[in-house]
C-alpha cells in the first residue's frame, strides 16, 4: 500500500507534470487536460453524492472508482507496452463499460418518455448530474482530440460517452421518473 505522507513534491513548480510512465510533460499538455477532466467530473460526482441516497449513491459511488480507474489510464500513455511494463498499468475495461450500459437500461425503462428536450434542473441531483453530464462530454472530447495523435485505450473513449448518456438519464431518474422534468420552450422568451 502506497502512503502519501508528503503532499507537495515542488516537482511541477516550473509547469510540468509526470505521467504514469515518469514522462514528464507540461501541465497544459493534451494528455493532462483529458486527465484533470475526468478528475474533474470525479469531483462534480462527489457533489451529485450529496444529494443521493441508496442505489443512486452506490451507483455513484462506483462511478467515482472508473473514473480514479480512468484517470489512472489516461495518465498512462505507453499502451504498446504494457505487457512488458514492471507494474502492468490499470486500464478501463469494456466490463465497465457494459454496466454502465445495463444501468442506464434499468434506470430508463422506468422513465416517463422523453417529447422534448429538457432544461437542466429540477431537483439538487438532477441539476448536479446534468453538470456531471456536461463536464464528462467534455472529457471525452479531450480524450478524443488526445486519441487522434497519441496512444488512448479505446475503451476509456467509449467509458466517457456512456457516462454522459448516464447522467443523463440518472437526471431524469432523479426527477421522479422524468415527471418532474424542465422542458425546454423552444421561443419561450421572445
Amino acid at each position: 500500500m502506497v502512503v502519501l505522507n508528503k503532499i507537495y513534491t515542488r516537482g511541477g513548480d516550473a509547469g510540468d507534470t509526470a505521467l504514469g510512465n515518469g514522462a514528464r510533460v507540461a501541465k497544459h499538455d493534451a494528455r493532462v487536460e483529458a486527465y484533470g477532466t475526468v478528475d474533474e467530473t470525479n469531483s462534480l460526482v462527489g457533489i451529485a453524492r450529496l444529494h443521493a441516497s441508496g442505489e443512486m449513491d452506490a451507483a455513484l459511488a462506483a462511478i467515482q472508482n472508473d473514473l480514479f480507474d480512468l484517470g489512472a489510464d489516461l495518465c498512462r500513455p505507453d499502451i504498446a507496452s504494457d505487457a512488458e511494463a514492471e507494474y502492468p498499468p490499470l486500464r478501463i475495461a469494456q466490463s465497465q463499460v457494459d454496466r454502465l450500459e445495463r444501468e442506464i437500461d434499468a434506470m430508463n425503462g422506468a422513465l416517463a418518455p422523453l417529447r422534448s428536450f429538457i432544461l437542466p434542473g429540477g431537483s439538487a441531483l438532477s441539476a448536479h448530474l446534468h453538470q456531471c453530464r456536461t463536464v464528462s462530454r467534455r472529457a471525452e472530447r479531450l480524450t478524443v482530440a488526445l486519441a487522434a495523435g497519441q496512444d488512448v485505450n479505446p475503451a476509456a473513449i467509449r467509458y466517457l460517452n456512456r457516462l454522459s448518456d448516464w447522467c443523463f438519464v440518472a437526471a431524469r431518474a432523479a426527477n421522479n421518473g422524468g415527471a418532474d422534468d424542465v422542458l425546454w420552450v423552444p421561443g419561450n422568451n421572445r
